[in-house]
């Protein structure tokens, strides 16, 4: 089991195994199976706070902001974490701004992305002060700018630039080229600079990129900042003089074989760019939590063909997506490290009607039925992408502090997911 050791190793050794069987902290995850039943997704506080304070330790010394990105996972246990530490978030919906607010984060230090922002998510966030609107069109900085007029207030914006960079990412999780929807072509952006500047209603304050996510190397952040420090320099030769430049977030982790950048080296190559006279704004996200958590599930059944071995578990693709949507791989490793039985190779397996319907194909593990293994590196973009598809109800959620367990979240039941629901009355 030593490389199964050896993946599991995160912040402050969250994950880790003690006389044979994997520990989350100080709480043996055998046990919490035991209280709360699987499929189950657990949680490291520890790793959680090293993961934020990684980037605020790296960027000390310099004006910056770092915005936890909502989507990665929105538990309001997490934010409220989070929003202890001081850190401001990335929003791509009304949904998770209020959820940031509720676990009381500042307003102040949100900052709101995504290309279809409706004119309701936008009047509450002038309502409650947001830092600044990631602009990602002309007709959104008109929209904003009318709703922002109307309620007599100046919304504060920077306009999200598409550099055209390849981030060498999954293509579904690249947002950074001219293909793709996201923000505005880089000639275009000085119009719409321009355009900002004569509107009553807004303050242009930054400039941003995002050009993707799960990036393992440096180079096209490097080659991103440098555009927009190019585009900076002709907007000030123009009389646009902006105070903030976003560089979005995307930075990869380790789910097996990746290097994952050094947030330090990043962050350094990032302030040495980045003149002292703008601040710097980030958005990490998946590099936060993506190792902090891992997703409980249970062996229901062994069976094989004359071609494959399949454990069929009780977690499935509604539970954990990135598998059958990305082909990602999650490392899975045994809760408790078996001494009996030969290692062979298994297609891990759930129970919906999808042959895509797979955690990792082709692993090497010793099982038995009522195993329980661990999906390693879910923190990020597990439950928040899950589902109540085959209405199955959505796994518990556990944060685990040293030796203490918290359900942040109860599992579903099937008469909560019916709840909304309404048969029709007789015909008349």
């Amino acid at each position: 089991m030593k490389q199964a050791r050896q993946t599991c190793t995160t912040y402050m050794e969250a994950f880790s195994y003690k006389n044979g069987s994997l520990y989350a902290e100080d709480v043996s995850l055998e046990a919490l199976a035991g209280r709360h039943g699987t499929p189950a997704y657990v949680y490291s506080r520890a790793a959680i706070e090293a993961g934020w304070r990684a980037y605020a330790d790296a960027f000390s010394g310099r004006d910056t902001l770092v915005c936890y990105s909502v989507k990665a996972n929105g538990n309001l246990a997490i934010l409220d974490l989070l929003a202890r530490l001081g850190s401001g978030f990335d929003i791509v919906s009304g949904g998770e701004l209020e959820r940031v607010l509720v676990a009381g984060g500042d307003p102040g230090k949100v900052v709101f992305s995504g290309v279809g922002k409706r004119a309701d998510e936008i009047r509450r966030a002038l309502e409650v002060g947001i830092r600044c609107f990631n602009v990602e069109s002309e007709a959104e900085l008109l929209r904003i700018n009318g709703i922002a007029g109307d309620m007599s207030a100046r919304a504060p914006v920077s306009i999200r630039v598409n550099p055209d960079i390849d981030p060498d990412t999954h293509p579904y999780i690249a947002t950074g080229l001219k293909e793709n929807k996201f923000g505005v072509d880089a000639g275009q952006a000085l119009d719409l600079y321009r355009l900002a500047g004569g509107l009553d209603n807004i303050a242009a304050t930054g400039i941003d990129c995002h050009i993707g996510s799960q990036i393992t190397s440096i180079g096209p952040y490097i080659d991103a900042v440098n555009k927009l420090l190019s585009l900076l320099e002709r907007l000030e030769q123009t009389g646009i003089t902006l105070s903030h430049i976003d560089i979005g977030g995307g930075l990869g982790i380790s789910y097996g074989d990746e290097q994952a950048p050094d947030i330090a080296g990043f962050a350094g190559t990032v302030s040495d760019l980045v003149p002292e006279r703008y601040g710097i704004i980030l958005e990490p996200g998946r590099s936060i939590v993506g190792n902090a958590g891992v997703l409980l599930t249970r062996v229901e059944y062994l069976k094989s063909n004359n071609t494959r071995r399949f454990a069929v578990v009780d977690a499935s693709m509604n539970d954990l997506l990135r598998p059958s949507l990305y082909r990602a791989r999650h490392d899975i490793i045994p809760v408790s490290e078996r001494g009996d039985g030969a290692a062979v190779d298994y297609d891990v397996v759930g129970p919906v009607c999808e042959t895509g319907d797979f955690l990792g194909l082709q692993r090497r593990l010793s099982l038995a039925p009522d195993d329980l293994l661990a999906v390693l590196s879910c923190g990020a973009y597990g439950f928040s992408m899950s589902s109540n598809y085959n209405s199955r109800p959505r796994a518990v959620e556990l944060l685990v502090d040293g030796e203490h367990e918290h359900v942040i979240r109860e599992r579903e039941t099937v008469e909560q997911l019916m709840a909304g629901e309404r048969i029709l009355g007789a015909r008349g």
